[in-house]
């Protein structure tokens, strides 16, 4: 199926769970990173239950602090 991956079009195995596809992209610290699933935000308890679904448009978002 095809899937839409901060941006970029991606070819992945049918009827995968968004845990799956964590590790599949190679995510960096999974545990600090916000997934927005068609334009809404995810709980990271549901990560694991959500199959993903030909057309989905995924994003992972990493929230960086800073200043001065």
């Amino acid at each position: 199926m095809k899937l839409t991956i901060n941006g970029d079009v991606k070819e992945i195995k049918d009827g995968i769970v968004l845990s799956e596809l964590l590790v599949i992209e190679d995510v960096e610290q999974p545990d600090m990173v916000s997934v927005q699933l068609n334009d809404e935000f995810l709980i990271k308890d549901t990560y694991a239950t959500t199959t993903l679904k030909e057309g989905d448009e995924i994003n992972f978002l990493y929230f960086m602090g800073g200043g001065a």
